[in-house]
């Protein structure tokens, strides 16, 4: 429609003003233009008069399109929890919901429009939500998560090189409850709770969560604190909330929490209240307070667990301590064969660089390489011609890059002797070969 079908419309209006379906062809028309501010007066004038669904809807559509999406929600929700049942409304709202991150409150909208109509389909929140099958029953089998958070990870143990003690470990407190649930089940345990993975940074924490999750053929939910802390009071709450219902809702699941040391920072250290009340949250969905946390294994990474709040290791919580060291010598030997793998290289002596580098985690191989290429590619610019990365290249390397972990273990070392009556950190000294 042109502008002459605008005035056209606004002409008639005025011999007419009272012709409710004709502004709302005004407003719709609006609207679809884009022209928001002149639509918002249009559908405020329709609902002065009555309550038209129509007008309520176009309403908070204009908002949504405005980008004010709490508006939208306030409007939509009002209109819903009145008993109506309008499949354009539920939409509308899941859209609005899955904006301001309400990700569970979006899916359950949205399962509501499906079960309205199963054929129902909206591309923009399916790609979301990837709500798979129709209606629910006693027993769904739609698979609904949001897919910036949920993956179906495609490694398991096998893809981890070396680390066999931890891997056990794991095995014994995390794999096999999951596997076994009956057995649990026969003697009243639970399947699910809390495990912290510790060490120095950038040894593969992130990589053994995400196996392990391979491992039980379970869903796997990575988030950091980014993805949690939001600057308006209430809202971190919130995400915190709507990431353990996503977890729950996608049983066997495993929720994987990254910086958990910031996040679990001491209570007594917090001197603001809003950091406080989101720790207190954390410990309830850990808990699982108002819903069960069965089915869902929580594993926490921090690179300084002595930071971390007492309450989060109680039992039920973060009891299970798991210590993730740097890469042993067979273990740094095959990543920095992989790691090569598909570069020009010659000859290299793998066995000769993986004793050079004792203490180096996985992140300090990939900045060794890092120099070596560096260095090959500054005589590569001479002629044009790569040069293969030798031995003595990334020997160089080394002598330029110390392990990052070094610093870590002096820290980790005096909380491991001094602070260590309940024996928390006794693999600390194990690896650094120090005795109690």
């Amino acid at each position: 429609m042109n502008e002459n079908t605008i005035e056209s419309l606004r002409e008639a209006l005025k011999h007419s003003p009272n012709n409710t379906p004709l502004r709302l062809l005004l407003a719709d028309t609006l609207l679809g233009l884009n022209r928001l501010e002149e639509a918002e007066v249009e559908y405020r004038l329709v609902l002065k008069s009555s309550n038209d669904t129509k007008a309520t809807i176009g309403l908070a559509k204009v908002f949504y399109k405005k980008g004010n999406y709490s508006a939208c929600n306030v409007i939509l929700e009002e209109f819903i929890e009145n008993g109506h049942e309008d499949l354009e409304a539920l939409t509308w709202y899941a859209k609005g919901l899955l904006k301001e991150n309400s990700v569970s409150r979006a899916i359950e909208t949205y399962k509501r429009v499906l079960s309205i109509d199963p054929n129902f389909f909206d591309e923009e929140l399916d790609s979301q939500l990837r709500v798979k099958g129709g209606r629910e029953t006693s027993e769904p089998e739609e698979e609904v998560y949001d897919s910036r958070f949920l993956q179906k990870p495609s490694i398991n143990f096998s893809d981890v090189g070396g680390m066999d003690a931890v891997k056990k470990e794991i095995e014994l407190k995390i794999i096999k409850p999951l596997l076994h649930p009956e057995l649990y089940k026969a003697y009243g345990k639970k399947i699910g709770g809390g495990i912290l993975l510790y060490g120095p940074p950038g040894c593969g924490k992130t990589f053994l969560a995400k196996a392990t999750a391979g491992q039980v053929n379970a869903k796997f939910i990575s988030v950091g604190l980014n993805d949690i802390l939001d600057m308006w009071i209430g809202n971190s709450e919130k995400n915190l909330h709507e990431i353990f219902e996503l977890a729950r809702f996608n049983t066997p699941c495993i929720l994987f929490i990254d910086e958990i040391d910031a996040l679990g920072a001491s209570r007594s250290d917090m001197k603001q209240s809003a950091g406080r009340h989101l720790i207190n949250q954390f410990l309830q969905e850990l808990d699982g307070i108002d819903k069960t946390n069965e089915g869902v294994l929580i594993i926490g990474a921090t690179n300084t667990p002595w930071n971390l709040d007492p309450a989060f290791r109680r039992p039920g919580r973060f009891d299970r301590i798991v210590f993730v060291p740097p890469p042993d010598e067979t273990t740094r030997e095959s990543i920095l064969q992989l790691k090569l793998k598909n570069k020009p290289v010659s000859s290299i002596d793998y066995s000769q660089l993986a004793k050079k580098t004792e203490h180096y985690s996985g992140a300090d191989l990939d900045a060794i390489i890092d120099i070596a290429i560096e260095l090959k590619l500054e005589s590569s610019f001479e002629d044009g011609v790569p040069k293969p990365i030798e031995t003595k290249d990334l020997l160089n390397a080394v002598k330029k890059h110390k392990a990052s972990t070094q610093e870590w273990f002096m820290t980790a070392k005096n909380f491991a002797m001094f602070a260590n009556d309940a024996g928390l950190y006794d693999d600390i000294l194990s690896y650094l070969k120090i005795k109690k």
